[in-house]
């Protein structure tokens, strides 16, 4: 392990919410969830402002809700999320070229590749001006973590949040773990966290003391022995520049348990679907396809084909994720499914003979499904974020409107130009008119068939044309206490009031709220 604090850990901070709040001036201050909206969701994100009230990652949705009722409910918008994580993963390049992504908001560098000097006072200059060019190029913040260890970086960029620099120097390491919970360290989970506690260790000092052989037999040689270095402060990790995906998949858990064993095919098909998009725009292909069902009471199974050859193309993957359902049973209920791909490739090499065939036939399939899944009903309800996400442009892609308005999606109106989703239901869509460099935006309601919205595509989060004598980002004029720049000059009714029966209504409202009434005005 280096002394000298040559690896820095990036991390943005709360940064779906955080963007979220960058690109809607309404919601900046204010308590913002980012997550799957439905009964299964779970949240991704939330704002500063949020997490007073309780609400973390991972914490089911329904619970984030009773926590903090009046916050806005938004699902992910990953296009943008993205697109700001490749400005700022770029802006990591140009310091080393070691850099290991470990997220599209969390990063390690080696600084030692880069060639900054291994003194704590160039580290520092680093770390200041990659802050500052994060919050120049994506008007977001980051926070820092400096140290010898990628181990210890990261424990100091959480120290750092938010907007902040920790620097862990040589010699302080084993001071600062001390007093910490074993859960800080790297492959502690619950499981070996309970097995520490049974034998009274609790923090990181305890388990220094309780020695390297006592560790071994309590978690055997290979994690009793990593577990002791990390104690010590020892980490050897290299920061590695390429991690490459061993697969690629999708996966949905429905809202209510699927019995029908058509809606199941139908699911596949589509699961399949986004899955080889996902593999294309990786560039990637595939030899093994790859299901996965969770059935009602938890259990989980998985079914594989390997194919003759890596493939990308979504005819033979749906048609294998077809034959592989067939061989379950799921007349009892799923709770989940999921279509994979693995032992992935670069390139594909199709055998022809052998696969022509079978894309015709799943071409011909598929179009039937795709028109059936159109008459399904109401979506599910997918439990990981990026699912929802996913979910969201994939109704945006059509020629048609989507069926729901989610909270939170882009749309731009053809007289009243850019805005977002903030609830519907009944019927209606309720509309923030506003854009991340504008003030807080008027509401307008309209009918969710409405020929003038249309979905459109998210705006960057800083103007594009901005020059010096532009206004700092973040910064709006005082709102009117209804969210509206101008009280006379409202755009319609609240989207908080607009609830409708599928709870889709997203941005914010408190208890007691009703339904929303017919609409009377258009903006």
């Amino acid at each position: 392990m280096r002394g000298a604090p040559t690896i820095l850990h990036l991390d943005m901070d709360a940064f779906y919410a955080s963007a979220e709040q960058a690109a809607k001036p309404s919601l900046r201050g204010k308590p913002v969830i980012v997550g799957g909206l439905g009964p299964r969701g779970v949240v991704a994100t939330a704002s500063y402002e949020a997490r007073v009230f309780g609400v973390h990652s991972a914490m089911a949705m329904a619970q984030a809700r009773r926590l903090c009722p009046n916050a806005a409910f938004l699902i992910p918008r990953f296009a943008l999320y993205r697109k700001v994580s490749d400005s700022v993963m770029r802006l990591l390049h140009t310091l080393s070229p070691l850099v290991e992504p470990l997220s599209l908001d969390e990063a390690f560098v080696d600084l030692e590749a880069g060639g900054t000097e291994a003194t704590v006072e160039a580290a520092r200059a680093v770390g200041e001006r990659l802050r500052t060019d994060i919050r120049a190029v994506t008007g977001l913040t980051g926070s820092v973590g400096l140290a010898g260890s990628k181990m210890l970086a990261k424990i100091g960029s959480e120290q750092a949040k938010p907007d902040g620099l920790v620097i862990i120097e040589p010699g302080t390491e084993r001071d600062l773990l001390g007093p910490m919970s074993v859960r800080t360290l790297p492959g502690v989970g619950p499981a070996t966290a309970e097995t520490l506690r049974r034998a009274g260790i609790h923090t990181v000092a305890e388990t220094r003391e309780a020695g390297e052989a006592e560790l071994v037999r309590l978690l055997g040689r290979a994690h009793g022995t990593s577990l002791f270095l990390m104690a010590e402060g020892r980490d050897e990790r290299p920061v590695v520049a390429e991690r490459d995906a061993k697969s690629i998949s999708a996966e949905d858990t429905f809202d209510v348990d699927v019995t029908d064993r058509t809606r199941v095919q139908l699911e596949i098909a589509r699961l399949a679907d986004r899955c080889v998009r996902r593999l294309r725009e990786a560039g990637r292909s595939g030899r093994t396809v790859v299901i996965k069902v969770r059935r009602y009471d938890f259990s989980t199974l998985t079914r594989s084909e390997t194919l003759r050859g890596p493939t990308d193309d979504p005819g033979v993957v749906r048609e294998a994720a077809a034959r592989l359902i067939d061989s379950v049973d799921t007349t009892a209920g799923v709770r989940l499914l999921g279509v994979g791909v693995s032992g992935l490739a670069d390139y594909t090499q199709e055998d022809l003979f052998a696969q022509a065939a079978q894309a015709a036939q799943a071409a011909q399939a598929a179009q039937a499904a795709h028109e059936a899944l159109e008459d399904a009903g109401h979506p599910p309800g997918p439990e990981r974020p990026e699912a929802v996400g996913e979910r969201a442009e994939e109704a945006s892609e059509g020629a048609g409107k989507p069926r729901h308005w989610l909270p939170g999606t882009d749309v731009r109106h053809t007289e009243y130009g850019a805005g977002w989703v903030q609830g519907s239901g009944v019927g209606r869509v309720t509309v923030r008119f506003e854009e991340p460099w504008s003030r807080p935006g008027r509401v307008g309601t309209f009918a969710v068939d409405d020929p003038a919205l249309e979905p459109s595509e998210p705006l960057p989060l800083l103007r594009p044309d901005a020059g010096p004598g532009s206004a700092p980002q973040g910064e709006a004029a005082d709102p009117s206490p209804d969210g509206t720049t101008d009280p006379a000059e409202g755009m319609g009714r609240d989207p908080r009031e607009a609830e409708g029966p599928d709870g889709s209504a997203g941005a914010g409202g408190g208890p007691g709220q009703g339904p929303g009434q017919p609409v009377t005005s258009r903006p």
